[in-house]
């Protein structure tokens, strides 16, 4: 077994070496990755610094007479992750442990995602408290915050410095119990309002052999299901919550970016797609939504979230752009439209119902979706059974994976 650890051994060259000492005392070999730029290392990594600038098509000599921090982290970020994945298909990486501040943060975390799911990976750093999503984006990154600065062995830093060692020996020692069966793989989106369709739709999937994955359309949940897409994790896509698309429209704070809705299309993979929760643009507390949608219909989902309601114009861009991106799909594609609503909210009755909006959205995207996409329209809202057995028959046909497939 062994652990590779990505630092900069020009300022951490102790730290480092107190953890690769704790992780050998356990019987495990150690690969140290040095990332520093700027100094020497006080002792001999296993990839050198100028190895790593060399993976990410530089020199050590020109990163340091340019004298660009940025650059500089950019660069060893990209060798690092270089050398992890080598390392990784070699069969010479069992978990990566890196340590320190935003710059190594940078470095480390920008080889931990590229690794795949399921290696351990563990940074213990001095941003760990704060906005971690930019190092750890989509990937499963454990976060362990330093409380202080990662600079010296003392009482303190000793300790949480040995527990993230040992945390990564056991994580690498003891491999996981996970019942892993041959059955085809859906990646289901899914928002609270669209919970109970959701929950239906996977239990009938479920019945028919299919494992179902269920990814929270919060905007990284929607991009790390086009990942795993891309990487063949996923074999079909039953995409029921497509209401990152709003936020990334109006601007919302859930957008998962333009390319979503891409990665089914390029790759062939059959999907199902709906239109969750497009009757929505989320936001933070209700003093946080922008100045220009004060009298726009809002509802607090909760002292953290609030939602607008989507306006028939926003509506009909939606589905226009929603259907470009189906028409561009390689593989086996259906449009599943809830006629009755496209969320809790937006049922008769209900805060954000509102006919003449879902009208625009679904005249849209009849207008602008070419032949080669079916259109499934159910006479009821996203969340009733019917729609769910529905959407999860649609796909069963396209996969013929699952036990019900002859």
């Amino acid at each position: 077994m062994s652990v590779v650890i990505v630092g900069t051994l020009d300022t951490k060259s102790e730290e480092i070496g107190f953890a690769r000492d704790v992780i050998e005392d356990q019987g495990l070999d150690v690969h140290v990755v040095d990332a520093g730029v700027v100094g020497e290392p006080e002792f001999e990594p296993d990839t050198s610094a100028a190895e790593v600038a060399a993976a990410a098509g530089t020199d050590l000599e020109t990163l340091r007479e340019e004298a660009e921090r940025g650059d500089a982290v950019t660069a060893m970020g990209e060798g690092a992750a270089a050398v992890v994945r080598e390392l990784h298909d070699e069969g010479d990486l069992d978990g990566v442990l890196g340590l320190g501040g935003s710059g190594n943060t940078s470095i480390a975390t920008a080889a931990m995602r590229a690794l795949p799911y399921g290696v351990p990976k563990l940074m213990v750093s001095t941003v760990a408290s704060g906005d971690v999503e930019p190092y750890v984006e989509t990937r499963d990154i454990a976060m362990l915050y330093s409380v202080a600065d990662v600079e010296g062995l003392n009482q303190l830093t000793r300790r949480i410095i040995s527990n993230a060692a040992l945390a990564m020996v056991g994580m690498v020692e003891n491999e996981p119990d996970v019942e892993t069966e041959e059955k085809p793989t859906v990646g289901i989106t899914m928002f609270g309002v669209t919970t109970p369709g959701v929950q239906a739709a996977r239990e009938h999937l479920e019945a028919m052999g299919y494992e179902t994955i269920v990814f929270h359309a919060t905007g990284t949940g929607g991009r790390a299901m086009e990942n795993l897409i891309e990487q063949g994790v996923i074999d079909a896509v039953l995409d029921v919550t497509t209401t990152e698309w709003a936020d990334e429209l109006v601007g919302g704070v859930l957008n998962a970016g333009p390319e979503r809705l891409d990665a089914a299309a390029e790759t062939g993979t059959p999907q199902v797609v709906s239109v969750g929760a497009l009757d929505m643009v989320n936001f933070g507390p209700e003093d946080s939504v922008p100045e220009e949608f004060r009298d726009r219909n809002l509802h607090v989902h909760n002292p953290q979230v609030t939602l607008m309601r989507t306006t028939p114009e926003e509506c009909a861009e939606l589905g226009e752009i929603i259907a470009e991106k189906l028409n561009a799909a390689t593989g086996p594609t259906a449009l599943a439209l809830p006629l009755d609503g496209v969320s809790m909210l937006s049922v008769e009755g209900e805060d954000f119902y509102a006919p003449e909006a879902d009208d625009a959205l679904f005249e849209a995207l009849r207008e602008h979706l070419d032949d080669d996409v079916e259109l499934v329209e159910v006479e009821a809202d996203i969340n009733d059974d019917r729609f769910a057995r529905t959407i999860a028959e649609t796909l069963d046909e396209y996969v013929g994976g699952g036990d019900s497939a002859p």
